[in-house]
């Protein structure tokens, strides 16, 4: 976007949400925030018209575009650099595993001598002088001067012929790699012929073109994916929370309400409980009441039996005491009577303490 897009182009409401979301990937936010804020809503639409969706300024975006483009310049040279290094040394270790296998020829042995003195004698020289802006006060490696490992190089006629080879060695030797390449990208074509192969050989490199560029779109569409998938994330996990709370308060008034019901049975049984424990206790009085009066009541009784017999023992003996007077006073006229009449009033009364007894005795068997 550039710096001179107004923000009326931005949009309104929903589609001004959505233009500042997508122009802001990164940052962790929804619709729900922008809504809620819309004064940050439009600082952040404003601030889309100065930076891109990484967060750099547009100018500082062109400079780091044009840095990555030299870099990449020298990634390349390096890249280059690199893989004829390594391709010489490749063709030199193929060499000495076929010394070990077959015989090699005399001239093939040469010139695989000849470019590994020289690979070893350009590696020295450049440890000796690795760039232009090494210090010259610096002290060399080992005492060694360039001009002392240059004395090392083959002879100069060995090293021409290895050089007239190279380009047609080196060739081979990456044609041969590329077949390998061709043989593990696509197994089906290791049988073809040497036409076939070298015909799929020269598109090789578009198709693996393609192939990166197409690694490279599921890449960003699976990071895209991912955004999208936090986002929803967020989403649920709020909405979830927010289904927590609302049945969290649910089960808080359930609780309430089967709280009190619960409550009021409880007490209820309590009560009920408390009631027969009450009940109990007082047929226990009753019982003990009855006891205390059953055993007073026996006791009283045997007091008044006790009683009864000491009076009746004492009528017997008041009857012995007027039967032994009457027998020594039955001669005589009206003193006898009046102690007859005297003795039949203790009669009834030995009789009517009798019966008193016999009916007490008679209640106690009850």
């Amino acid at each position: 976007m550039s710096e001179s897009t107004p923000l009326s182009s931005l949009g309104k409401g929903d589609g001004l949400h959505q233009q500042v979301l997508a122009s802001f990937p990164l940052c962790d936010m929804a619709e729900e925030d922008l809504t809620r804020n819309p004064l940050f809503c439009k600082l952040l639409a404003t601030l889309a018209q100065h930076v891109d969706q990484t967060g750099l300024t547009v100018s500082l975006r062109s400079e780091l575009d044009k840095a990555e483009q030299k870099l990449q310049s020298q990634r390349r040279h390096w890249l280059r650099s690199e893989s004829l290094h390594r391709g010489l040394q490749e063709m030199i270790q193929d060499c000495s595993v076929r010394k070990h296998h077959t015989t090699v020829p005399p001239d093939q042995t040469m010139f695989h001598e000849t470019m590994e003195k020289c690979l070893l004698v350009a590696q020295c020289v450049r440890q000796l002088d690795p760039s232009t802006t090494t210090n010259q006060d610096q002290p060399s490696i080992l005492g060694l001067n360039t001009q002392q490992v240059m004395e090392l190089m083959p002879p100069e006629k060995n090293v021409q012929r290895m050089k007239q080879s190279l380009p047609r060695e080196l060739e081979k030797h990456l044609k041969k790699k590329c077949l390998n390449l061709l043989s593990y990208y696509q197994p089906e074509w290791e049988s073809e012929s040497e036409g076939l192969k070298n015909s799929k050989l020269s598109h090789l490199s578009v198709q693996l073109d393609k192939e990166q560029k197409r690694a490279k779109s599921l890449k960003e569409t699976c990071r895209e994916n991912t955004v999208l998938l936090q986002r929803q994330t967020q989403l649920y996990l709020s909405e979830l929370t927010k289904c927590i709370q609302l049945l969290q308060s649910l089960i808080l008034d359930h609780r309430l309400k089967t709280q009190t019901d619960l409550d009021r049975k409880k007490l209820e049984y309590f009560e009920g409980k408390c009631e027969l424990v009450l009940q109990k206790i007082k047929a226990e009085m009753v019982e003990i009441q009855l006891d205390t009066y059953t055993a007073d009541a026996i006791s009283a009784h045997r007091k008044i039996r006790e009683k009864l017999e000491s009076e009746l023992k004492a009528c017997r003996v008041e009857k012995q005491s007027v039967e032994m007077k009457l027998a020594s006073f039955e001669i005589l006229g009206k003193e006898f009577e009046a102690l007859a009449e005297e003795y039949c009033r203790l009669l009834q009364e030995i009789e009517a303490k009798n019966w008193a007894l016999k009916e007490f005795a008679q209640y106690n068997e009850k």
